[in-house]
C-alpha cells in the first residue's frame, strides 16, 4: 500500500479544495444576498397572487356559467319561464326605488 503522497499532490489537493470552497462560498453569498432574498420573496408573492387570481377567475367563470345555464338552453335559446319572472321582479324593484325617491323628495 502506497499511501504516501508527494508534496505536489498534496498541494494540488489543497488548491482543488480551495477552488471548490470558493465556489461554495460564492453560492452561499448569492443565496443570502438581500437582493436575492427580496427577488425570491417577490417571485413567491407573485406566484401566490397569480394562483389566487387564477382560482378566483375559474370560480367566477363557473358561477357565471351556472347562472347562464339557468336562463339559456344549451342551444342558446332563452328560457322564458325563468327570464320573464326575473325581469318582472327587476322592474318591480326599480319601480319601488323610484317611488321611494319621489316620496322622499316630496
Amino acid at each position: 500500500m502506497s499511501d504516501a503522497r508527494t508534496p505536489a499532490q498534496i498541494e494540488a489537493d489543497i488548491i482543488s479544495r480551495r477552488e471548490q470552497l470558493a465556489v461554495v462560498l460564492d453560492e452561499i453569498g448569492m443565496r443570502v444576498h438581500p437582493k436575492t432574498i427580496m427577488d425570491d420573496a417577490k417571485a413567491k408573492a407573485a406566484e401566490a397572487v397569480d394562483r389566487t387570481a387564477g382560482r378566483a377567475f375559474v370560480a367566477v367563470n363557473r358561477a357565471v356559467s351556472d347562472v347562464k345555464a339557468q336562463f339559456v338552453t344549451e342551444d342558446g335559446a332563452p328560457r322564458l319561464e325563468r327570464v320573464v319572472p326575473v325581469a318582472l321582479l327587476a322592474v318591480g324593484v326599480v319601480g319601488l326605488i323610484a317611488t321611494s325617491r319621489k316620496r322622499r323628495k316630496s
